[in-house]
């Protein structure tokens, strides 16, 4: 009679114990549900901050302290300077990622390059040197001609070092796709491109150009700052801001 109450017991234990691992496994996938709507959420709040600093941030917020006659002409700011400095040092910390165990040449594209290569080579976590080329494509006007010369090449020899080019802003291509042969035609041990400002919406299709580091997602606006220029004016501004029509056309 002890053995049958045993079982009844053991089997009463074994759906109990069934019970609760179901039970458990319920809870957990609440939660996950929970955490992901939650991460969710997250993301979308920080998205749209992210959206509100992109099309509303003031340029009267920096009016005092740039010339006043560069910021009538400015419609707005596009990405602020924390934004880029934040932004930067995670590039940085994948560039010091992918290169480990290495040392680069750092090449800048004068002049625009000029703050984007100092503030992205202080994070950098392996040893690098510097240098730098310049090209010619833009003239005086607000688009690129698309005939790129080079007008000052490296102080050194590019072969069999590891080259990683450094622009702000990538437009139609050309001008990178033009220094990637260069220097591939030279040699080179290996090339990557990393740029502050990707423009998309003017990328010539007949242009096959890999860009391995992009800072930001440009809209088709003609942008000055943290390196750009429009006939030479604005570009050490901080942060990258957006020209009104009237100020260039």
């Amino acid at each position: 009679m002890s053995v049958g109450v045993d079982k009844a017991f053991i089997q009463k234990l074994s759906e109990f114990s069934l019970y609760l691992n179901s039970s458990l496994e319920s809870l957990k996938n609440k939660q996950v549900v929970e955490e992901n709507v939650k991460s969710g959420e997250a993301e979308k709040e920080e998205k749209e901050e992210h959206k509100k600093e992109i099309i509303g941030s003031p340029v009267n917020k920096v009016a005092k302290n740039i010339p006043h006659k560069w910021a009538s002409k400015l419609k707005t700011i596009l990405f602020s300077e924390q934004k880029i400095e934040a932004r930067l040092k995670e590039m940085a910390a994948k560039i010091s990622f992918d290169y480990r165990g290495k040392e680069i040449v750092a090449v800048g594209l004068l002049t625009g390059c000029i703050l984007f290569q100092t503030n992205l080579l202080k994070y950098l976590t392996i040893p690098y040197q510097i240098d730098f080329v310049q090209v010619s494509s833009y003239g005086h006007g607000t688009s690129s001609s698309g005939n790129v010369k080079l007008k000052k090449d490296l102080s050194r020899d590019p072969k069999g070092k590891h080259i990683l080019i450094t622009e702000d802003l990538i437009d139609t291509g050309k001008t990178l796709a033009f220094m990637a042969k260069y220097f591939k035609d030279k040699k080179c041990a290996s090339l990557k491109i990393a740029c502050l400002l990707s423009k998309k919406a003017r990328r010539d299709p007949s242009v096959s150009l890999e860009v391995d580091y992009v800072g930001f997602d440009c809209p088709n606006e003609f942008v000055v700052g943290y390196g750009m220029d429009f006939k030479d004016e604005y570009r050490c501004l901080p942060f990258v801001g957006v020209l009104k029509p009237e100020a260039y056309k």
